[in-house]
């Protein structure tokens, strides 16, 4: 146990053997707790990992038996996480099956909003979660428990008693128990962990142990590893079929409902006397068939090309399994085989973290990684100029290094001059000015700049102070009647309406369903599009069309439709 207190002096590592039978479990509760105890001033946090379910009943009941004989356990709290299937309460879903499933079918977020949305409706939900949900917004959770060691039996009976999910409330009690005992997979597998112990894991003075950790390279193989037969393609292939025919079931109502639409305008049009009452406007609709299939909601549009995505990765793994003979391949030259083959990058299958500038997810890795990509994608594709505003100075050095370290810097510059602005005027200027000259003579520069804050606390300010700043950032796309750009609000606060309301209506005028909540390469799509149509030739004199029509223009052409 010396060097096991060595090891928590240096916050180091420590490989500990011993016989079966020894008292390995209580020893180490003993000491660590005892350790944190002896040190109010730098407060341990204990993850005790167990292999099974068993196994972590056997540490809780060990760790129940310390602190019983401890001087002073009433602030401590310690506790058991499990899954849904050993915690639910529910009793139509714990006596099923498929829990999980079950469970999800009565929480997802998409069904209590229906439920909410419609209050005759018969959607079920969990009462369990509700209470759940009611005590959280209310910031009363930690009334529902006390301090001392919570079982997976205990948890079950508290919520049995409270009518409270205990498996959310676990969920929930992680960041600010003194000791949670759990399985393997919510620490090793990255999935688990991202959900589980990302607030446990923020905290700098915690000690994991392992127990049983021989099993650890076995765990970690079982979490990156899949499967795949015959009939788990079959089954993929059913299902991307079912998911193809509700993408046109709805492609169908929405067309429907445009049609209809159009129709009563043309209706009220001809009853006002603006349009003539003939057939002639029935034979010859302003919005023929192939508008209208393209009339399509932004979420069926995402829905269509991430099917697409889905069918091609079915396709190539079916193609991998014709083979009769034995390969052996690294992740990497499969991802690279995905993108020459089926044409699927492997950042679409592997990094779908979203992006944000918010405090606490502006420094991981994935987040960092994933703005670049955006960075990178867009700057071989759009031909001239792009700004990309940073938060502050700070941030934007610290990204910018580790795009450098990622290789993304040397892979935008490939396509583009990269120019920072610096507190130094005369150089902010200086690059400014060799800017602009790079996208005029057509090679085209990149500029990484600062959005300005009265308050200066860069960090802490709030989002919609950052909104304001974005607003003006992108009012200098648009200087005149010819200008013409992207604005791209990198973040996802940005999908959520309460947020993206308090934008400018000008800006909100163009955000419409088909723009929210893009991945990045249906992103980069929607640039070339938009890219490829504002390329054509436009009379910049303005001699050509009219734009703003008179009331005898109106005339002249209901005229016109008459002759017709």
């Amino acid at each position: 146990m010396g060097e096991l207190k060595r090891a928590l002096d240096a916050r180091g590592h420590a490989v500990l053997e011993m016989p079966t039978g020894t008292g390995k479990t209580a020893a180490l509760l003993s000491l660590i707790t005892s350790y944190a105890l002896a040190n109010p001033s730098r407060p341990l946090r204990l993850l005790y990992c167990t292999r099974t379910v068993h196994e972590m009943e056997k540490t809780l009941a060990e760790l129940r038996l310390l602190f019983s004989h401890l001087p002073d356990p009433s602030h401590l709290l310690a506790f058991g996480l499990s899954s849904r299937k050993n915690l639910c309460v529910h009793p139509q879903v714990s006596a099923s099956a498929a829990v999980d499933t079950g469970c999800r079918r009565l929480t997802a977020s998409w069904v209590r909003e229906k439920a909410a949305s419609d209050r005759e409706s018969t959607t079920p939900l969990c009462d369990y979660f509700e209470t759940f949900d009611t005590a959280a917004h209310r910031g009363d959770l930690a009334s529902y428990i006390s301090p001392g060691v919570c079982t997976l039996a205990d948890l079950r009976s508290l919520g049995c008693q409270r009518r409270i999910c205990p498996y959310f409330l676990a969920r929930h009690l992680v960041k600010h128990a003194n000791v949670v005992v759990y399985s393997y997979q919510y620490l090793l597998d990255p999935k688990v962990a991202s959900i589980v112990s990302r607030e446990m894991m923020m905290h700098k003075e915690c000690v994991v142990v392992f127990d049983e950790a021989h099993n650890i390279d076995n765990v970690c193989i079982e979490a990156l590893s899949v499967t795949i037969r015959k009939q788990t393609l079959e089954g993929a292939r059913r299902n991307l079929r079912h998911i193809s025919q509700q993408i046109d079931r709805f492609k169908a109502t929405d067309a429907n409902k445009l049609r209809a639409e159009y129709n009563r305008l043309v209706d009220g049009l001809a009853q006002s006397g603006h349009l003539p009452i003939s057939d002639a406007w029935l034979a010859n609709p302003a919005l023929p068939h192939d508008v209208l299939k393209e009339a399509v909601p932004g979420n069926i549009r995402r829905a269509e090309h991430f099917l697409a995505v889905l069918c091609r990765l079915v396709w190539f793994l079916d193609q991998r399994l014709e083979t009769e003979n034995v390969v052996n391949e690294r992740p990497v030259s499969f991802a690279a085989s995905i993108d020459s083959i089926a044409g699927i990058d492997k950042m679409m299958l592997s990094d779908q973290l979203p992006v944000s500038t918010k405090f606490d997810m502006r420094s991981e890795p994935g987040v960092v990684r994933n703005y670049g990509r955006l960075l990178l994608e867009m700057a071989s594709a759009v031909p001239d100029g792009i700004v990309c505003f940073f938060v502050s100075y700070s941030y934007m050095d610290g990204i910018v290094s580790s795009w450098n370290d990622m290789g993304i810097l040397q892979g935008t510059m490939q396509h583009k001059l990269v120019f920072i602005e610096t507190p130094a005027v005369v150089e902010t200027t200086l690059a400014l000015d060799n800017y602009r000259k790079a996208c005029n003579c057509g090679r085209g520069a990149v500029f990484f700049s600062v959005a300005r804050s009265p308050n200066k606390v860069f960090p802490h300010v709030e989002f919609c102070e950052r909104q304001r700043q974005a607003a003006q950032c992108v009012g200098r796309v648009i200087r005149s009647k010819a200008d013409y750009g992207m604005m791209i609000f990198a973040d996802k606060r940005y999908s959520r309406h309460d947020k993206r309301s308090k934008l400018p209506g000008w800006i909100l005028s163009h955000l419409n369903a088909a723009h929210l909540n893009l991945s990045t390469d249906m992103a980069l799509h929607t640039a070339r599009e938009f890219l490829r149509r504002m390329a054509q030739p436009y009379d910049k004199a303005g001699s050509g069309q009219k734009t703003l029509l008179t009331e005898e223009d109106l005339q002249v052409m209901s005229q016109d439709g008459m002759d017709m």
